[in-house]
């Protein structure tokens, strides 16, 4: 079973990390959720989440794949922890899959995960000019061994291409059928 860490920050879009826990966990993925400070982390509209486990006990473990939430305050203290970045900096020097949405790639970007050509999609109003990569204005981005996307809106269709990417195209149907999403066909 895949196993995949998503570190919660004070700040991170609700929508964002809920939605990508869910559906990977109604996929059979193992996942993870780490507080970077204490087990109660503040969402961006004042929800209270309590966090698996702490950051520093969760980098101790082995993952198939990183997810960054986003949310303003939340990507801005994912971008400063040391410890989050020199985990991050491995993986991709492994190629192994991180994932970013909102404006979490901005995190990539200023660790020199995402540069130069490399293709990725964010939320437009969190984009500094002062980062690399190339902005393109598509819902979910899949560069190399990473993938975007641009907001809260898109969570699900970002958390079910993680799916796809963790454990294949049929188990991404099964997962997306009982939902009754737009655009995902309902056997009647």
């Amino acid at each position: 079973m895949p196993r995949v860490l998503v570190p919660l920050a004070d700040g991170f879009e609700e929508m964002e990390g809920m939605i990508v826990i869910d559906v990977l966990r109604r996929a059979g993925v193992e996942v993870v959720s780490a507080s970077l400070t204490g087990n109660v982390v503040t969402a961006a509209r004042q929800t209270k989440h309590v966090a698996d486990q702490s950051l520093e006990s969760a980098l101790s473990q082995e993952f198939d794949m990183i997810v960054l939430p986003g949310g303003g305050p939340g990507a801005i203290a994912l971008q400063n922890d040391a410890r989050l970045k020199a985990n991050l900096l491995a993986f991709n020097e492994k190629g192994k899959p991180i994932a970013a949405i909102c404006a979490a790639p901005n995190v990539l970007r200023a660790h020199g995960i995402l540069k130069g050509e490399d293709r990725f999609t964010m939320h437009p109003d969190a984009m500094p000019k002062a980062h690399g990569g190339t902005f393109v204005n598509e819902r979910v981005v899949r560069t190399r061994n990473i993938t975007t996307s641009v907001g809260p809106g898109s969570s699900f269709e970002f958390a079910l291409e993680l799916v796809e990417q963790l454990c294949g195209r049929e188990k991404r149907d099964s997962v997306a059928e009982p939902m009754h999403l737009p655009g995902v066909s309902h056997p009647v």
